[in-house]
């Protein structure tokens, strides 16, 4: 033999098989494993969801559109919208029909805007616009502008 006597095999030892877990003891053991990762796994997914919307929510404040104050401010300004109508139309003389005359009026929350007619003839049209300040106006105003300011104010409708 060129370069000498060849190590010697290792040797196989024997494992007492008394010292093994029995088949269902590993199979039980593995199984308990499984559900170890997987709660552990599964805690830390939701961990992260967790974390993930309370950043969402804390952005989601920050860049609110309206708090208190802001919400009283717009309340305060939509009182002062003109945003109620009423248009009362009829015939302003007796000769012609289609109630081609009207008049509206167009006030906020407090009673305050104006009063518009316009008054269809046969040979000519004529339009008036009256201010209202707090429902009435210093103006004398017709039973039709009467009519128009006070459906306004109540939101319903008067013969």
């Amino acid at each position: 033999m060129v370069g000498g006597p060849s190590p010697a095999a290792p040797s196989l030892c024997c494992v007492d098989s008394a010292l093994l877990p029995h088949p269902a003891e590993a199979a039980l053991l593995a199984v308990a494993l499984a559900i170890v990762v997987l709660l552990v796994t599964g805690s830390v997914v939701l961990l992260r969801r967790s974390a993930d919307v309370q950043r969402r929510v804390a952005a989601l404040e920050q860049h609110r559109p309206a708090g208190d104050a802001d919400l009283a401010a717009l309340r305060a300004d939509l009182g002062q919208a003109l945003r109620h109508v009423a248009v009362v139309r009829y015939d302003a003389s007796g000769d012609m029909g289609g109630r081609l005359s009207f008049s509206a009026a167009v006030i906020d929350d407090f009673g305050d805007g104006l009063v518009l007619s316009s008054i269809h003839a046969r040979g000519e049209s004529r339009t008036y616009a009256k201010g209202v300040v707090g429902g009435t106006s210093d103006a004398t105003l017709s039973p039709e502008e009467q009519q128009a300011l006070a459906a306004a104010r109540t939101g319903k409708e008067t013969p």
